[in-house]
């Protein structure tokens, strides 16, 4: 068996409104392996969100425990809003997560170039995020996501910006990261070029976790 490189333990997430409390994930358990790619499916609302940003390590449950890989770098993560950080550029939004984790200067640059080539943007490393469009600013998350070599990927809705050669050409990337590099990945989507990918498909109903 190969291992499991995300495991989550009956995972619940509230949040307290001035309406009440609202349940966002409701014991969610699931175990994802090497080589794996799972997708999570869900209507806007569902909780997709709340459960990777837990899964990332983004997020804190209410209740229950998420096992990942503990290394810096080891996980990287796609947030549906970017994250990008606006004064950068490109390849400096990339080049990041090897700042923290203190890889050498120049391994750093050539992990950017290969990243920003990979998700298509060889040439729009010295451009600010403000100068790309939201299609651009998508793929050098992804690629700030991979530049790490991660062995946990966590992505919501990756492809969402995404016109539909490209978000074939990324995904495309992330079943060879899975399939080559050993690498586990779960993500969100309603893309269906990814689902067809998916070695197993999730569906999350009002925070419920059910596998298809």
């Amino acid at each position: 068996m190969t291992e499991v490189l995300l495991r989550a333990h009956d995972v619940s997430r509230e949040f307290r409104t001035p309406a009440g409390v609202v349940h966002a994930v409701v014991g969610v358990s699931l175990e994802v392996r090497a080589g794996e790619l799972v997708v999570v499916r869900g209507r806007s609302g569902a909780g997709k969100t709340t459960l990777l940003g837990m899964l990332a390590g983004a997020d804190v449950p209410t209740s229950g425990a998420v096992e990942r890989p503990t290394e810096p770098g080891e996980t990287g993560y796609v947030m549906q809003t970017f994250g990008l950080v606006d004064v950068l550029s490109a390849a400096e939004n990339v080049e990041l997560p090897l700042r923290v984790v203190r890889t050498p200067s120049a391994e750093r640059d050539e992990r950017v170039r290969d990243a920003l080539a990979t998700v298509g943007l060889a040439r729009h490393g010295h451009q600010r995020p403000a100068e790309l469009s939201g299609g651009q600013r998508q793929r050098v998350a992804i690629a700030r996501a991979l530049v790490t070599r991660p062995r946990l990927l966590v992505a919501d809705e990756p492809t969402g910006q995404l016109d539909s050669v490209t978000a074939g050409a990324v995904m495309d990337v992330l079943r060879e990261l899975t399939r080559s590099g050993g690498v586990a990945a779960i993500v969100a989507t309603h893309d269906p070029i990814l689902v067809e990918r998916a070695d197993r498909v999730l569906d999350l109903h009002d925070g419920h976790l059910a596998e298809v």
